[in-house]
């Protein structure tokens, strides 16, 4: 099977009930990793390559209030980074961003997703192949669902204009999110040269 093809659910890996351990703060800003986040804070959800990079550009915004890293969108319960790179889990790497709507609106975080790496690559992001670095937004409500779906009309045209490719980036309800393990989290910050291999596409959201 090629590394760029979802796997059927049912040779997915079983993976396991236990969730898991999660660090009780974030390592750059010192709040909450985990449910509950105080009252008024709402989430997004986004994949756009290797996590690590796509974390740090999240956690740089003003208005955001925390980060997580994780597993999200296919068929392995709780699964290990390992297992994830097998290509037999089904999920992408995602980041969970927890925000204040009242200091930073979900079309900034869209803007932000949309420059910071290139949704016309299918299941790859650079020099990274496979589904688990494909690109998708994964929508808390009916709300975010229309922005995301504007936003991808909207930033295509930019890319038409620009002569660039198609978007295949996937717009989907949140599926449930499984933490990555707690040397994932806030990666960049606690290895500052790291690996990052996010590119935009070089063209604007606006």
């Amino acid at each position: 099977m090629k590394k760029t093809e979802m796997i059927d659910p049912a040779q997915a890996l079983p993976g396991r009930p236990e969730k898991m351990a999660v660090p009780e703060t974030h390592f750059v800003n010192g709040h909450s990793l985990s449910d509950p986040f105080p009252d008024g804070l709402e989430k997004a959800m986004f994949a756009l390559g290797c996590f690590w990079g796509a974390e740090r550009k999240f956690w740089q915004l003003e208005g955001v209030y925390s980060t997580a890293v994780g597993y999200a969108g296919g068929f392995t319960p709780n699964t290990t980074y390992q297992e994830l790179c097998t290509g037999m889990t089904g999920h992408a790497e995602v980041v969970l961003v927890v925000f204040d709507p009242q200091l930073i609106n979900y079309e900034t975080l869209l803007k932000n997703f949309w420059e910071s790496h290139n949704p016309t690559q299918g299941m790859q992001q650079g020099n990274d192949v496979g589904t688990q670095y494909r690109s998708a937004i994964y929508t808390y409500n009916d709300q975010q669902k229309e922005q995301a779906l504007e936003s991808l009309k909207l930033y295509q045209q930019n890319l038409t204009a620009a002569e660039k490719g198609l978007i295949t980036t996937e717009v989907s309800s949140v599926p449930e999110f499984y933490y990555a393990e707690a040397e994932h989290q806030q990666y960049l910050a606690k290895n500052p040269a790291g690996y990052c291999g996010l590119g935009g596409c070089g063209v604007n959201f606006d």
